[in-house]
């Protein structure tokens, strides 16, 4: 069920362009509906102001919580209700694995119609929530487009989240999932040479410091990394030639001040304020450790081709590129797409905006070529 024209998806696949950023070609998406710099895309803006004013509302109604408090109230309002745009059926199948220590769920999802294949692709999803929170319910609509558009096989992992769990919980439940999947491809009818990994947010720090893993590790093998705004360094943390500004991004006069609200998560904070990364990192100089962020790996030789995504009025836009950049630089096959006028989190709204599926198209494609 989709919200939009099909005409606006139409759009975003035969309308893109290539921008230059730092010595970077990035893919540059339009807003269907804002060719104006500087503006929200028109669907982004009404769906923000409706959401956020039910969270206004809840807020209110709540007095100065304690931390333990705030916690729920923060993960009760992320995500963001969405809709199922599959076609044709798909299976879902659901375990429990134990490898990484913790109990960690892993939703499966398929074609029927490829059931009985013997070597398809495979890719691991890891959701966002800022560590904290967020579930796998947030993108199982995503997850199930990308299994349909790819013919792919598509896991959902419902890792640890912090405080409970901090560091290296998450990020040990999320790699042993992926070695989990590689071990037992035969079972899963999946070829261990065509297993991606890749996630929004969060997902795409655990998505990044995963492949980080797995290539140390020397397992397992992983084909391609999709990052979709990845958080890539912590707290104030930064490498040399990294920087974020305000004066990076383009802001109308007329939405100046929406845009600015939405520069929230990404920008560069002290430890002791932030509560997302103090819950999952609790000691300080893990911000340095290239797997919390993998800005600062030593080196990126060895990693898999990458397709790194940002939103034009998302904080981790900055991130995002500049990590690209860092691969890049290092040889790594990587496809950099940012999408005009969106913000943080927008494949969370499968079906509100066309954004979301165009992605998941673009994801589906970059696995048929890997795999052609």
């Amino acid at each position: 069920m989709r919200k939009y024209n099909v005409s606006a998806l139409k759009k975003l696949q035969k309308e893109s362009s290539i921008m230059d950023n730092g010595g970077i070609k990035v893919i540059f998406k339009p807003s269907p509906d804002e060719d104006r710099p500087g503006y929200l895309d028109p669907v982004e803006l009404s769906l923000l102001n409706n959401h956020w004013e039910g969270v206004r509302e809840k807020e209110e109604s709540i007095d100065l919580p304690s931390m333990e408090e705030l916690i729920p109230i923060i993960r009760d309002n992320m995500g963001f209700p969405n809709y199922n745009l599959n076609t044709i059926e798909i299976y879902t199948k659901y375990e429990e694995i134990t490898d990484s220590g913790d109990r960690v769920g892993l939703w499966r999802y398929y074609p029927r119609k490829s059931e009985k294949s013997l070597k398809r692709p495979a890719f691991v999803f890891f959701h966002g929530g800022g560590w904290i929170g967020g579930s796998v319910y947030a993108v199982e609509n995503f997850c199930k487009l990308l299994a349909e558009v790819a013919d792919a096989v598509v896991f959902n992992v419902d890792y640890s989240l912090a405080p409970e769990k901090p560091y290296p919980n998450g990020l040990n439940d999320n790699y042993y999932a992926v070695k989990h999947v590689y071990d037992n491809a035969e079972v899963y009818g999946i070829d261990v040479d065509k297993i991606c990994v890749g996630g929004d947010s969060a997902g795409g720090n655990y998505a990044a410091s995963v492949s980080l893993k797995a290539r140390d590790e020397g397992v397992p093998k992983i084909a391609m990394q999709v990052l979709i705004y990845p958080a890539v360094t912590m707290a104030d943390a930064k490498v040399e030639g990294y920087e974020w500004s305000e004066e990076i991004f383009e802001m109308s006069a007329e939405q100046k001040n929406i845009i600015k609200g939405c520069l929230g998560f990404g920008r560069p904070e002290k430890y002791e304020e932030s509560l997302f990364i103090k819950a999952y990192i609790t000691n300080k100089k893990d911000i340095y450790n290239p797997y919390v962020s993998p800005m600062f790996a030593e080196s990126y030789l060895g990693l898999p081709k990458a397709i790194l995504v940002s939103a034009e009025f998302d904080s981790l836009r900055v991130q995002t590129e500049f990590y690209a950049k860092q691969l890049i630089d290092a040889g790594v096959d990587t496809t950099v797409f940012r999408y005009k006028g969106m913000t943080h989190a927008f494949i969370d709204k499968l079906g509100h905006v066309a954004q979301a599926e165009d992605l998941c198209i673009e994801i589906a494609k970059a696995m048929k070529e890997l795999f052609s």
